[in-house]
């Protein structure tokens, strides 16, 4: 269990650095591509882009506790546990969360030695029990911060992400589309279950076979060793591919609350038309026009020459 909490951390400081460079890379306004953001004399100024996480800004944010993204608060208190509450100025927060995340590792750690001594299985299920409360509480540290964090605009594409990351559903409740959360939570449930039964399914024939192998088996079952070896890999595939789904449809979900935290603003009319009206499209005259056509050095409209005129339809869609 202990193994497992620490690689869903580790997963999950991997998704936070995976979307903050998604956020810097991927803008949706063209000024974003075009304007410079520094000081024209200041020749070690870089681009936020080529920086996906930097402590002097961390720390420098902690400090001045303004104009700082909530990525970079985000990120830097994945390792710095209780940043984003100094930003936020939740300064009574921060001997609670200490407190308690130092009570249940020192009861995790008590707990497990005693299971060692003693091998009694009681001990062992209080220690896994406190170390996922150490979990919980590093969870809802990060969760508060963003919640606390007080945006300039909303809703906020950071936001949402980090929304998402934590819990998914949260970032679409957060851009107001409540819609799609039964949805992602219908994919994600399903996935989950059939990741869950193939392993079970995968985990009975492994034994299975491992028990024929050895000469016999437990189960009142009649088939061969390599029957046991075909639904063992199939049942190992597909809980693979059940697990491949679940985490597509999480990464999923928390792009679709950045793309449309992004796209609040954008602001389509009522007034949607479509206009068609005859043409006459122009082009330059290739050199070689008059080998192929030569009838074309004779063609002038509205006295341009050198060019190659066709009637066509034009289109223009309003909305």
């Amino acid at each position: 269990m202990r193994k497992s909490i620490l690689l869903l951390i580790s997963i999950l400081h991997i998704i936070v650095l995976l979307s903050i460079s998604f956020k810097s890379t991927a803008q949706f306004k063209e000024k974003a591509f075009s304007q410079n953001y520094n000081s024209p004399n200041d020749s070690t100024a870089r681009d936020s882009v080529e920086t996906l996480f930097s402590f002097k800004e961390y720390f420098q944010g902690l400090k001045e506790k303004k104009n700082k993204d909530i990525g970079l608060i985000f990120t830097g208190s994945t390792l710095f546990i209780g940043g984003e509450q100094i930003y936020n100025k939740d300064y009574w927060k921060l001997p609670i969360i200490y407190g308690s995340l130092a009570t249940t590792t020192g009861l995790g750690i008590y707990f497990n030695h005693k299971a060692n001594i003693t091998n009694d299985s009681k001990y062992r299920t209080i220690s896994t029990s406190m170390f996922v409360g150490t979990g919980l509480i590093y969870w809802a540290t990060l969760l508060d911060g963003v919640i606390s964090y007080k945006a300039e605009k909303k809703p906020d594409a950071s936001k949402a992400t980090l929304y998402s990351i934590l819990l998914p559903g949260m970032g679409q409740a957060y851009n107001g589309e409540y819609w799609k959360i039964p949805i992602y939570y219908a994919c994600l449930i399903g996935a989950a279950h059939f990741a869950y039964t193939n392993n079970i399914n995968y985990q009975r024939f492994k034994r299975i076979y491992n028990e024929i192998s050895l000469g016999g088996t437990s189960e009142n079952i009649n088939i061969t060793s390599e029957q046991a070896v075909f639904y063992r890999n199939a049942y190992r595939r597909l809980r693979d591919y059940s697990i491949v789904t679940l985490v597509g449809f999480y990464i999923f979900q928390i792009i679709d609350a950045n793309v449309f935290s992004y796209m609040q603003d954008f602001d389509m009319s009522d007034n949607i038309s479509l206009s068609l009206a005859p043409s006459i499209i122009q082009q330059e005259r290739p050199e070689n026009i008059s080998k192929f056509n030569p009838l074309a050095n004779n063609i002038q409209v509205y006295g341009l020459q050198n060019q190659v005129s066709a009637i066509g339809i034009k289109f223009g869609i309003r909305f």
